[in-house]
């Protein structure tokens, strides 16, 4: 089990973050609002965004895991 981060954030890993979390959520919308509506082109689209903002921050953590 990993140890847990024992620094702070710099505010541009806090802005990248959050920056990461607002496309995941966003994607979440749109295949929701797809998924609603029937549109499964807006659904795609959203599942996509979502998948690639979770990728950007899994790539956050790594760089932010090797920086310490």
């Amino acid at each position: 089990m990993a140890e847990p981060r024992t620094t702070k954030r710099t505010t541009s890993e806090k802005k990248t973050h959050v920056k990461n979390d607002a496309e995941t959520t966003k994607g979440k919308v749109k295949a929701a609002t797809g998924k609603a509506l029937g549109n499964r082109k807006l659904q795609a689209k959203g599942k996509l965004e979502e998948v690639k903002g979770k990728a950007k921050q899994a790539g956050q953590r790594v760089k932010e895991s090797l920086d310490d």
